[in-house]
């Protein structure tokens, strides 16, 4: 996921590729889907039946133990959709451990603590709220019109600017999808830049690129996640400080923000794909943006700003808020661990860097005359626009909660620690990884469904602490690989419409290029986990 679902736009995807037997009730269908209904039923039914009768073991209920992260596994598969996935599997956890009230027995628990309440207050309201003022300010917007007259002179030139704006707006997927495509597609299309390369672009410079500058939400999701899994990292301090030393082993992301640089400059010894290649000839040779029978999604919604009538936005409207994020969050960072020294406990200020980011874009926008009521309007409507993100983290962490009260990492490193072979753990996780978010559409919640277990069991295979970086960054890298090309990703679907693509062009044109940095980053995995055990 990128980390902002939107259950609306996973729905349309899912209408806009199904193929027309989906939409008629198909008897064979149907039967299957009862089918899965009824295997749900009867697991949930005959979980309650043994409720508070099953016997613990070493800290763990034995195969009972796996129950709640594979029905939220297997229904998220079925499903694609991960915010019922992850309730069920809480409910079936909290059978299994005899606490049929989950409300009070992990729900509240888990969202009620410093960590879960740090990870609501960047997310919800600082990045979502930073989003929703550059729409009423505008700053954004200008800052690429103004960027690219400095950068673009062709095709490659508009492709590199995409390639720069997709760092620079690295907060996340679907911000990055949003900010990216929608400032930067009218410059591309001037250029003929086809959307098939304007969609890959905006795509895989979006949770890649946020999960390598993670001056962002990234690093305290996941520290919360990991968070106690093993004795690396014990809080959720530790856990955001393993994902900052971890950056260099995050290989997906780095080969996948690699590939794509190539790809702009048209450096790439080849470009896999025909489709790909296809598009690129005709934009160039005949200027069709699109191929003649494509169906590109609309993208009007994303581009058009709501700024006031009287207020002219300006460079400072961005520079202000994201100088002070970026400056707030790096260099306390950088002076503490390189002049300082103290690697193991650096200063990071991210959520200190948010806060002062949406005071300041206010602050700046009030001064230049926007009314109060305006930018309090776009502070609230970018909130609102990250709520089902909420939800997810909410029940993530929950999750989490109850794979620890069943023991569920206990289990498996029982069963599997000595069965194993180190040297292809990394490479099996990253895999693990992919099938789960391409199924589901989202990192995030494959990061809540295999971060609990596989830490521990990396850790039980060989605890060194460099095989357990390859094992940490081959979980962040399978999700976002997963995400990326799954054609129900959020990240995916808001690709395809800030650049007006075709959303089924845009997933088999950059499923190729995709692949190449996968198979790349799989590869350092295992050559490297030679060395680690």
């Amino acid at each position: 996921m990128g980390q902002s679902c939107s259950l609306f736009l996973r729905f349309d995807a899912m209408l806009l590729f199904a193929s027309p037997n989906d939409a008629t009730d198909d008897p064979a269908s149907s039967r299957v889907r009862w089918l899965f209904v009824g295997i749900a039923v009867l697991l949930v039914g005959g979980a309650v039946g043994v409720s508070g009768h099953i016997p613990e073991t070493d800290g763990h209920y034995g195969l009972w133990s796996l129950l709640p992260p594979l029905v939220a596994i297997v229904m998220a598969f079925y499903t694609r959709e991960v915010v019922s996935a992850l309730f069920l599997g809480i409910a079936v956890g909290g059978v299994v451990a005899g606490e049929l009230n989950v409300v009070q027995a992990f729900l509240i628990p888990a969202i009620g603590t410093e960590d879960f309440a740090l990870i609501l207050l960047v997310y919800l309201w600082a990045l979502g709220g930073l989003i929703g003022l550059w729409t009423r300010t505008g700053g954004a917007l200008r800052f690429a019109r103004w960027a690219s007259g400095f950068i673009v002179r062709g095709p490659r030139s508009a492709k590199f600017f995409a390639w720069i704006m997709g760092l620079v707006f690295h907060q996340g997927g679907t911000v990055s999808t949003v900010l990216t495509g929608a400032t930067v597609r009218p410059i591309s299309d001037e250029h003929n830049v086809s959307h098939e390369e304007l969609s890959y672009m905006v795509d895989s410079t979006a949770s890649p690129a946020a999960t390598l500058i993670p001056f962002n939400v990234w690093p305290i999701y996941v520290g919360g996640l990991v968070a106690g899994t093993i004795p690396l990292f014990e809080t959720s301090q530790e856990g955001i400080a393993f994902f900052f030393s971890a950056l260099p082993y995050n290989f997906y992301a780095i080969f996948a923000v690699g590939i794509t640089l190539l790809f702009a400059w048209e450096k790439l010894p080849f470009v896999p794909g025909k489709q790909m290649r296809a598009a690129m000839d005709r934009a160039r040779s005949t200027g069709k943006l699109d191929r003649d029978d494509a169906n590109p999604l609309a993208a009007d919604d994303l581009t058009n700003m709501k700024v006031p009538e009287r207020y002219q936005p300006g460079l400072v409207d961005f520079f202000g808020p994201i100088g002070l994020l970026l400056g707030v969050a790096i260099i306390p960072y950088m002076v503490t661990y390189f002049y300082l020294g103290r690697t193991d406990d650096p200063t990071l200020l991210i959520a200190e860097a948010f806060v002062l980011a949406v005071l300041a874009g206010m602050g700046i926008a009030l001064a230049k005359g926007m009314d109060l009521q305006d930018a309090i309007d776009g502070f609230v409507d970018g909130c609102r626009g990250v709520t089902i993100g909420a939800i997810i983290l909410a029940l993530a962490v929950t999750l989490k909660e109850v794979a620890d009260a069943v023991g569920t990492a206990d289990y498996v490193v029982a069963a599997l620690g000595d069965v194993l072979l180190p040297v292809t753990l990394p490479a099996l996780l990253m895999g693990l990884c992919l099938l789960i978010a391409f199924s589901t559409g989202t990192s995030w919640g494959t990061y809540a469904v295999v971060f609990p277990v596989a830490m521990p069991l990396a850790w039980a295979v060989s605890p060194e602490p460099f095989f357990i970086t390859l094992c940490f960054g081959a979980v962040v890298g399978g999700s976002v690989f997963g995400d990326q090309c799954s054609p129900i990703s959020d990240t995916t679907i808001l690709s395809s419409l800030a650049t007006g693509t075709d959303l089924m062009d845009h997933v088999y044109s950059q499923f190729p290029l995709a692949l190449m940095a996968g198979l790349l980053a799989a590869a350092a995995y295992t050559g490297l986990a030679f060395f680690a055990v």
